[in-house]
């Protein structure tokens, strides 16, 4: 029995070589895309990692090198971090106060890597616990925020807290860093309130520029920030509606300002 199969033309051979390598391409720059994904995840999961254990200096390397234009950090109303050397220092010189605990997990990302592979864009929402101990003279100053008891002779803040959080990633030299980042307070409580009642008298705490209790809880405040902020936002309050704020990126060709 004979073969009675026809053999391709050369026109059709060159059209099944083209698609071949198209879907080679494609297949390497979704493959691409999905690492990509993958590498800005676990920088910012890194990021929460050593947030949590009070290791900030180590957080400055994954950070754009000096000079990178754009760079952009923001945590309060107080003001916005635009260069390399202020945006830094947010992680400068954090202590390691005996009794403080710091324990953000974050959840539910949508982060979307530019068709371009340069940039990339993520959300992420945050809940965790804060908590130590403060001088109770230095308790005085900020009195909603502590429990009734003292524990070891010293004031206890222990709250429950919720952000959010807006980035913006940069590709240099192969590795994806940290290019604009933005935090947002959404609501917080103490442990013995609820973040209803609380929220209402804590609306004014995001227009300071209060960074943390350091050692034996005294305040240490932001470093001073280059330019006020755009707009503002505030956590929750009982008098407010909820807004989709930052919007979750969506698929994107290059990079566009969207968490501005």
């Amino acid at each position: 029995m004979s073969d009675t199969t026809p053999a391709a033309s050369l026109e059709e051979i060159t059209a099944e070589l083209a698609r071949l390598r198209e879907e080679i391409a494609s297949a390497r720059a979704l493959g691409q895309r999905a690492e990509d994904r993958g590498a800005v995840e676990n920088l910012f999961n890194r990021y929460m990692h050593l947030h949590n254990a009070f290791e900030d200096e180590q957080i400055i390397p994954m950070w754009v090198k000096e000079g990178t234009e754009g760079i952009r950090a923001r945590y309060t109303n107080a003001g916005q971090y635009t260069t390399w050397q202020s945006v830094t220092d947010y992680h400068r010189g954090r202590p390691h106060p005996v009794g403080k605990l710091i324990l953000h997990t974050t959840n539910t990302p949508v982060i979307e890597v530019a068709a371009d592979g340069q940039t990339a864009k993520g959300v992420w929402l945050m809940s965790g616990t804060e908590s130590g101990l403060t001088d109770p003279q230095v308790a005085e100053a900020f009195p909603d925020m502590y429990s009734p008891s003292e524990v070891l002779g010293k004031k206890v803040w222990a709250h429950w807290v919720w952000c959010k959080y807006a980035i913006d990633f940069l590709k240099q030299d192969g590795e994806w860093k940290f290019w604009k980042f933005r935090c947002y307070e959404l609501a917080r409580a103490p442990f013995e309130e609820n973040w209803v009642s609380f929220g209402l008298k804590n609306q004014g705490a995001f227009d300071l520029d209060l960074m943390y209790f350091g050692d034996d809880g005294k305040p240490v405040f932001m470093p001073p920030a280059d330019e006020p902020v755009p707009d503002t936002n505030h956590p929750y309050s009982p008098e407010t509606v909820q807004k989709l704020e930052p919007v979750p990126p969506v698929p994107h060709e290059t990079f566009t300002d969207t968490f501005a």
